[in-house]
């Protein structure tokens, strides 16, 4: 590698580089600039900041202009987009337009995007599960995929580490198929939900638990989190409008501003990563080129180590599009096997019921969570027709309460007991099992914006996930109707992959090189100084939300690299 400019590369020169700004880029900031690292931190989309670009924080409904809903002409403009439940009034500015970032489909892929500092971190759900050794041993008990390098075990001490800082609600429910963490007081399960969970209980030999969501809000602030400049949740349930409070966790309220505050952060928005520099004499990447979202103009940034953080999907896409005389078709490639055995979640299935009791009880407010169903087929021995399993999550509330009436005689009907039931509602999150077949690659002709190949998704269901949702509709009827439930209904969303945002795989973890990509520190085999640890790294899904398992895996890994650095060995 040439450096024309020596005055200009050493401005350009740092200890770290971390691409991306999500929940796992954000870890890797915090990590890297806590440990003394000069860091430069690489953002495509805008600036969000804290409090500061939250734009709909404090609206009311009759403020929209739509009343919250996404008018017919944005519809039509978005129709991959437009599908997703947080594609409204309230939220569709943190959300990528279609026509801005084309991709090919393919297999019907719903692609949802989130490009601004903090990423999808200001969207998500908010649910947080650690994986078990059921998990992590998974495909070397099924062959379905190749074994995981890390047990529960070598990850549990950072499950623990980054818990505490986020700040994590739930109960210890003493689950071996779903591990206990370091929780701040859970959020309470409405009446009918401890009925389900009782009855479930009680008809099932305890087999079967329920248990209230773990989730990452604030319930009780520790000093950590008050350090932090966050505040207790309030359960206003407006969380994908960013919270001014920090009442959840996002890169924004947390782990960015704790990373500037060590004055090692450099944070560049609007820089579309083109590709990894590798130096093929030292054998090493050197840094990452990068296209001005705004100007067009490339510039290479240099480093000893980076952090690939830009999202499963668009981490594939720059390592397949960093080529080299040693690589050409993808940095660390070697195998061919990058880009392939895509994983996701399978949100299909849907069930709902009512429940005619409880009629002088009712919810009081509002909560930021829903109550859970851990996974219970296949966890201690193959017991279906079909590999894995899946979690659900549910929530009960009551069907209406009187609202005739105005001012003080509505105030009073409000608070009335309605006469009127309960309804439910579930919803699975299925194990889909990593296919060579379900695959991204990148396009031989057609570019974006900036100049960079498009990709061609090709994901799809298979037989597996189908009578994965055949099952999940037989269970839940089954254990709605025997704790007294009626009118029970099921339904197929027929969402396409994608549509959940639980995207995985491409760049997968593993013992050999001939098999994975990356070691069991989430270094690419043939490129050690490079370190994947968003959702691309990921060997098998699990039935578990995965962004815990992203911190987690971003903080053990940068301990690692500062370590290795400190010794020379990167």
């Amino acid at each position: 590698m040439s450096y024309f400019n020596i005055d200009s590369s050493k401005q350009n020169t740092f200890d770290a580089i971390v691409v991306g700004t999500g929940i796992s880029g954000g870890w890797a900031a915090k990590e890297l600039t806590e440990k003394g690292m000069r860091t430069l931190v690489l953002e495509r989309g805008r600036d969000v900041k804290h409090i500061v670009d939250y734009p709909t924080t404090h609206m009311q409904p009759w403020e929209f202009e739509h009343l919250g809903q996404p008018s017919l002409a944005m519809r039509q403009q978005n129709p991959i987009a437009s599908k997703h439940y947080i594609f409204k009034e309230d939220a569709m500015h943190f959300v990528v337009k279609d026509a801005e970032h084309p991709y090919v489909q393919d297999k019907p892929f719903d692609w949802m995007r989130g490009y601004q500092v903090g990423g999808r971190s200001l969207l998500w759900a908010r649910q947080t599960q650690r994986w078990s050794d059921f998990d992590f041993e998974g495909p070397m008990r099924d062959g379905f995929a190749v074994d995981w390098p890390i047990r529960y075990k070598d990850i549990a001490p950072w499950y623990s580490y980054v818990e505490k800082f986020a700040g994590i609600s739930g109960n210890k429910d003493g689950l071996p198929q779903l591990p206990d963490g370091e929780f701040l007081p859970p959020h309470e399960m409405s009446c009918v939900e401890k009925h389900f969970s009782e009855q479930v209980a009680k008809h099932y030999n305890h087999t079967r638990p329920i248990i209230i969501g773990r989730a990452a809000h604030i319930t009780e602030p520790q000093p950590v989190h008050l350090e932090q400049g966050r505040a207790k949740c309030q359960h206003r349930v407006m969380c994908q409008r960013g919270c001014p409070f920090g009442g959840y966790f996002s890169t924004n309220s947390s782990t960015l501003p704790w990373a500037e505050k060590t004055g090692k952060l450099t944070l560049r928005p609007h820089s579309v990563v083109h590709s990894i520099i590798y130096d093929e004499k030292r054998k090493k990447a050197t840094g990452v080129r990068v296209v001005d979202a705004l100007t067009k103009e490339m510039t290479e940034y240099y480093a000893r180590i980076i952090f690939l953080n830009a999202s499963a999907i668009n981490s594939n896409l720059i390592l397949l599009n960093s080529k080299s005389g040693r690589f050409p078709s993808g940095l660390g490639n070697d195998n061919g096997l990058m880009g392939k055995f895509i994983g996701f979640h399978n949100y299909r299935g849907r069930v709902s019921a009512d429940y005619d009791g409880f009629h002088a009880y009712t919810t009081d407010g509002r909560r930021p969570n829903g109550s859970y169903i851990p996974r219970f087929r296949n966890v201690f021995k193959q017991e279906t027709d079909f590999l894995r399993g899946y979690a659900a999550s549910f929530s009960a509330s009551k069907m209406g309460s009187p609202q005739e009436g105005i001012g003080q005689i509505l105030k009073e009907n409000l608070f009335k007991p309605s006469e009127e039931g309960w309804t439910m509602g579930a919803q699975m999150m299925g194990e889909t099992l990593p296919k060579e077949s379900n695959s991204v690659r990148l396009d031989t002709s057609l570019t974006d914006a900036w100049g960079i190949p498009q990709l061609r998704m090709s994901v799809e269901f298979d037989d597996n996930d189908m009578k994965m949702v055949q099952d999940f509709y037989e269970q839940l009827s089954e254990m709605l109707d025997k704790s007294g439930f009626t009118n029970i209904k099921t339904s197929d969303t027929r969402r396409n992959p994608g549509s959940e945002n639980h995207e995985m795989g491409g760049v997968r973890m593993g013992k050999d090189p001939k098999t994975s990509l990356l070691n069991k520190w989430n270094q690419l085999h043939a490129c050690a100084n490079v370190f994947v640890t968003d959702g691309a790294c990921m060997t098998s899904t699990a039935t578990q939300n995965p962004s815990l398992t992203y911190m987690a895996l971003t903080a053990r890994a940068v301990d690692h690299a500062v370590g290795e650095m400190r010794k020379g060995h990167l």
